[in-house]
């Protein structure tokens, strides 16, 4: 088969999952991964005859597609803040709005705390972009990172070694789990959706992206913002910052839990106006 007939395969195979637009420019990412050429060699050997490995790849590719699994997913990376990362099954595909929370986390560090050697909690690392890039940006910074999954871990660490970030990976349950260090910030993006949305979420996400990562473990979606709350007052240095992603839809509430313990607590709208974050100052 040439490259032309198996990009026609593509558009008539998941005709019933992506429109064309969409379907091109997945048969650009996956094409550029399996075949190392930029799009404009591509378009060159349309007409070029696969070898069979190759081909086998692209129809190999074709069926994880046909199934809904995520494309990320499917070629084992994703691209985060200007840097790629490995992701499989074990962690969320990180999203746009995190890229926006370590937008701000990375003013307000700056702000507040220069290049000095500081410590950085980060809860519910999953596949590592939170600290690896926090990393990349505050060198001297001490980042610890927890996760109740080992295998997220096991992720997290991979993508730290490949991007050469020193960064101390802890398995842990966070809301069984008493802190015995200060730090200077917390950040989390936590799991906050509530059980009664689950019908909510798309069937993609359900199917091929870890359920603990994305809803509460108990029917309160504040549970976590609660405890990092009460942590933070035993744990958080003086003039300390706490970052987090949060749930939409119960902006008020998560920020209630921190606007009377903080100096400064305030509520942040992601770029498309949905209130996001919430950003304490101790």
């Amino acid at each position: 088969m040439t490259l032309q007939e198996i990009k026609n395969l593509y558009k008539s195979i998941l005709s019933e999952r992506y429109s064309d637009t969409e379907t091109n420019t997945l048969f650009t990412l996956l094409a550029e991964e399996i075949l190392k050429v930029n799009p404009v060699r591509q378009r060159q050997m349309l007409h070029d005859e696969l070898a069979e490995e190759t081909e086998r790849q692209f129809t190999n590719y074709l069926s994880k597609l046909e199934t809904g699994q995520p494309y990320q997913q499917v070629i084992g990376k994703t691209e985060f803040y200007g840097l790629q990362f490995f992701v499989n099954e074990h962690v969320l595909i990180p999203r746009p709005e995190t890229e926006e929370l370590l937008e701000i986390a990375i003013s307000k560090i700056e702000d507040s705390f220069g290049n000095r050697n500081i410590r950085i909690l980060d809860i519910g690392t999953g596949s590592g972009v939170i600290p690896i890039v926090l990393k990349k940006h505050f060198p001297e910074a001490e980042i610890t990172s927890i996760d109740y999954s080992e295998a997220a871990l096991e992720v997290a660490r991979r993508n730290a070694t490949q991007h050469q970030t020193q960064i101390r990976f802890k398995h842990q349950d966070y809301l069984n789990t008493e802190l015995d260090e200060c730090y200077e910030v917390i950040i989390s993006n936590p799991p906050y959706i509530g059980l009664d949305e689950k019908e909510e979420i798309s069937v993609t996400v359900k199917n091929f992206e870890p359920l603990m990562a994305l809803f509460s473990p108990t029917e309160n979606p504040l549970v976590f913002y609660e405890k990092i709350a009460g942590d933070a007052l035993e744990h958080l240095a003086e003039h300390g910052l706490v970052l987090l992603e949060i749930n939409q839809k119960l902006g008020h509430q998560t920020l209630d839990l921190f606007i009377h313990s903080f100096s400064e607590a305030h509520l942040v709208q992601d770029i498309s106006d949905n209130d996001r974050f919430i950003i304490g100052k101790k």
